[in-house]
């Protein structure tokens, strides 16, 4: 059988079937430059197939297309939704309408009332009960409840007999890519798009992913292939190192002596500050990333967060406050909810420094220690970016002592 897309073999009995975006540049707020992948995934069974997840709407085309390389689709007798969210079910009515009105669908207890609210109360999913195993088409399917990860309906579905995990939003990643597996991508660009991924996606959730992972071992599991629904598929020794990165993303001891400058600037004053900044907190051996947010994505600030210890955010005062750019990146941190260790707030000002005040105020709740503002009025002279560098050196020296401001 012959179509415009194929689907990708993964075990004797499972098949990549998702979709690719290409296009996809932003998604919620999160600037998505390699595109992503919706992954879904089918299972032979002796008595039909099951289809895990599916893909956003818009995208059932590709879907069908890569179903119909394998199978007819009215042999779909399940489907299995690890998570509500539309990019994952949003063609779940589009197969039950066109293809296989008499499939099952099952999800978490709290998946079928997500997904009832999704698409009306006359769809009724099956829910399935955390730590349950149900035999499904002939094969035995282990569901493993991951709640907050990063939804309350979000679960892992486990084929216990191909001993492939499907994961869903985790250990994923937004990247698009015509290759399967993790070991046929560049090992740079999966570092950084699954980092980013986490700091975006699952930071605010840090605690239960530490849960997670610590009980990991106890949930009777040890799969040959891990599969999420966003970016490429885990195999072999690429398991053990998602699971360790998420352990190492998800512990706040993990931060390391770095500071991420964050800044918007009007007539160059702040940004010389941040420069001055910098280069005393580089001197005082701490790695420093300066992020200007003329050029600089919210999303890549969070990246950059994942292991630092140290905020660093500068604002000219406008309309008697911070920057709206500042204002936006703030807004987004916050809710990311980073183990700030240390927070520091800097700018320029013509009557008034209530740029740096707001600052002040917003981020004194996020971080652990605070030190005073650094501020000067209109333009610095070679005085004032003496007292920026020194200010960076100071930073620095409570990093490494990890002490408060006052002991500086």
């Amino acid at each position: 059988m012959h179509t415009s897309f194929q689907a990708i073999q993964i075990s004797p009995f499972v098949y990549r079937v998702g979709a690719i975006d290409w296009a996809l540049r932003n998604f919620h707020g999160y600037e998505t430059r390699r595109g992503s992948t919706y992954n879904a995934f089918l299972v032979k069974g002796t008595s039909g197939y099951v289809l895990i997840d599916t893909v956003k709407k818009g995208f059932e085309d590709e879907l069908m297309a890569r179903i119909k390389s394998v199978c007819d689709p009215r042999q779909i007798v399940a489907i299995i939704s690890n998570h509500a969210e539309m990019d994952h079910s949003g063609n779940i009515p589009y197969v039950l309408e066109r293809i296989a009105p008499d499939a099952k669908v099952y999800a978490s207890v709290m998946g079928a009332k997500a997904l009832a609210a999704h698409f009306g109360a006359d769809f009724h999913a099956i829910p399935v009960a955390p730590s349950s195993t149900l035999e499904i088409a002939g094969r035995k399917f282990h569901f493993v409840e991951t709640r907050m990860l990063h939804w309350p309906d979000s679960m892992w579905t486990f084929d216990v007999e191909e001993r492939v995990l499907f994961s869903n939003d985790a250990f994923g990643m937004h990247l698009a890519g015509l290759p399967c597996w993790y070991d046929e991508y560049d090992p740079a660009i999966l570092e950084e798009e699954s980092s980013k991924y986490f700091a975006n996606i699952l930071m605010t959730y840090a605690s239960v992913v530490a849960k997670l992972c610590e009980a990991y071992p106890t949930l009777g599991i040890e799969p040959a292939i891990v599969c999420p629904d966003h970016g490429p598929l885990w195999r072999g020794d690429g398991i053990a190192h998602i699971l360790g990165r998420y352990a190492r993303w998800s512990n706040p001891l993990y931060r390391k002596n770095k500071a991420v400058v964050v800044y918007d600037t009007m007539w160059h004053s702040t940004e010389k500050m941040a420069y001055a900044i910098a280069d005393g907190l580089n001197a005082g051996n701490v790695e420093t990333v300066v992020m200007p947010l003329s050029g600089s994505h919210r999303s890549d600030v969070a990246r950059e967060l994942l292991d630092s210890k140290a905020l660093i955010v500068g604002s000219p005062t406008l309309n008697q406050g911070m920057m709206p750019s500042v204002a936006d990146v703030l807004t987004y941190i916050k809710g990311l909810k980073f183990p700030i260790e240390l927070g520091a707030v800097f700018g320029s000002y013509g009557w008034a420094p209530l740029g740096a005040k707001a600052l002040q105020d917003f981020i004194a709740p996020m971080a652990q220690n605070m030190t005073n503002p650094m501020t000067v009025q209109f333009v610095p002279t070679q005085d004032d970016l003496a007292k920026c560098r020194d200010y960076g050196e100071e930073l620095a020296h409570v990093l490494y002592n990890g002490c408060t401001w006052q002991c500086v």
